[in-house]
């Protein structure tokens, strides 16, 4: 084992680039090496070798935060999110399967950052509209297959939840880009081990189906109550930038607006949705 990974430990960082730098600069693990680390952890709970096999990894935490940068989150989170994903991942990995960490970690760390998007999400883009939410829901188990939808799958969507083709074909582009493969092509099949081996039916029992509508409900409805938590200023913010169906206000028209720059607008806008969630949690 080299020595310097195991003594690493990352130091304060002051940017989110010097962040990425210096998780790039970390070495990579041998099989032999990530066995013997997996092997630890199993049978010692040796935390030294999680934190070994958690840092090793946390450069593919940042590849696939990218992904999700089109939903307009700050980076700095889902690298985050993702990271605790990584963490779950190394927490149940079992090296005794011959699979690499790293093509296990990629749905833990996706399934994680995806979780938050979706909330995200919940609290600002989908809750503007009812048609909107059912939408964002349903799309992903109502497609036939994991392709691009066709125009006969567009109308099909359409009609059944009544909205309109032209909104089905926009939150398509949004949702699509950002999955991970669940069975990706591999020249070598004996040693192919992608998520598609480990995860469960998509399908949804009815008790789920009920759990999910109740939390969309409780979500929507505590919507007002999370804004009434903001002051003036972070309240008109968040609904001028999200919350108004059309010309929504950028950055630069409220730091003309305020006085401020837009970098604080930024600031005032994220401090906001974080306490958003926190109130939209509660409630």
């Amino acid at each position: 084992m080299n020595n310097s990974l195991m003594t690493m430990a990352l130091p304060p960082i002051a940017s989110l680039d010097l962040y990425i730098q210096a998780v790039n600069k970390i070495p990579l693990l041998t099989v032999e090496e990530e066995a013997n680390l997996a092997k630890k952890l199993k049978e010692n709970n040796d935390l030294d070798a999680a934190r070994v096999l958690v840092m090793s990894h946390l450069r593919l935490v940042v590849s696939i935060a990218r992904r999700f940068n089109g939903y307009g989150l700050p980076f700095a989170d889902l690298i985050q999110e993702g990271n605790v994903g990584l963490m779950k991942a190394v927490k149940r990995y079992d090296y005794e399967n011959g699979a690499r960490l790293v093509s296990f970690a990629m749905h833990w760390i996706k399934a994680e950052i995806h979780e938050f998007v979706l909330k995200n999400w919940r609290i600002v883009k989908v809750a503007t509209t009812k048609a909107q939410r059912k939408l964002f829901f349903n799309l992903r188990s109502m497609r036939s297959d994991l392709d691009t939808l066709d125009n006969y799958e567009i109308d099909r969507i359409a009609k059944e939840l009544n909205v309109k083709t032209s909104d089905v074909s926009e939150m398509e582009s949004r949702m699509s880009g950002h999955d991970l493969a669940l069975d990706p092509l591999s020249m070598d099949e004996d040693n192919d081990y992608s998520p598609i081996s480990y995860l469960s039916s998509p399908d949804l029992d009815p008790c789920q189906t009920l759990e999910e509508k109740q939390v969309e409900i409780s979500q929507s409805k505590g919507l007002n109550a999370a804004l009434s938590t903001l002051d003036e200023r972070s309240r008109t913010i968040i609904q001028t930038r999200w919350l108004k169906e059309k010309n929504q206000s950028t950055l630069h028209e409220l730091a003309a607006q305020y006085g401020v720059s837009a970098e604080r607008i930024r600031q005032i806008e994220t401090q906001a949705m974080k306490k958003m969630r926190v109130a939209m949690s509660e409630a």
